[in-house]
């Protein structure tokens, strides 16, 4: 059975990972993101990302990060178990939070050959993508149309069922 401390790693450990895996000619990717109530989005992209590389790096937004760029109200659901869902999915090989607004820190220790981001974006929008040109990677848009988000979830919800009393 897969554990979350199975693929968790910190920041330094994943480090050492990665740079042992490109020594042996492997391919990183690196995906990002809250991934707060996980939906067939999420998994449609982290699918297509892993088909960039040989290893598939998730770093998630920790509590605080996501409070940063999402508010108050956000995270629904608590970083670890965030992180014990994403354990479980056979694409990814390998997790680690982050707790800055932006994923540019990682990106810079990790030295990923492949930032991955989903279709929300353009390879011109993202945000980190001088970073990762700067160390020679590539930025790569992936997954789905953005037909799911987790605000639209809430949304559906709030709709359907209201404030419960």
């Amino acid at each position: 059975m897969t554990r979350p401390e199975d693929k968790l790693r910190t920041l330094d450990e994943l480090t050492i990972e990665c740079s042992e895996w490109q020594e042996q000619d492997l391919a990183v990717v690196l995906v990002n993101g809250a991934f707060d109530i996980l939906h067939v989005g999420h998994v449609r992209y982290l699918e297509a990302a892993s088909e960039f590389g040989d290893r598939l790096v998730a770093a998630v937004n920790s509590d605080l990060s996501v409070q940063l760029s999402k508010g108050d109200l956000r995270p629904i659901m608590p970083e670890m178990e965030r992180v014990e869902i994403l354990s479980h999915l056979w694409m990814v090989d390998r997790i680690c939070l982050f707790d800055s607004k932006t994923v540019s820190p990682v990106l810079e220790r990790l030295k990923p050959q492949i930032h991955a981001k989903g279709t929300d974006y353009t390879v011109d929008s993202v945000p980190e993508r001088e970073v990762v040109a700067a160390y020679g990677g590539r930025t790569v848009i992936c997954g789905d149309p953005k037909d799911h988000a987790t605000t639209e979830f809430i949304d559906v919800v709030l709709d359907r069922f209201g404030k419960q009393e």
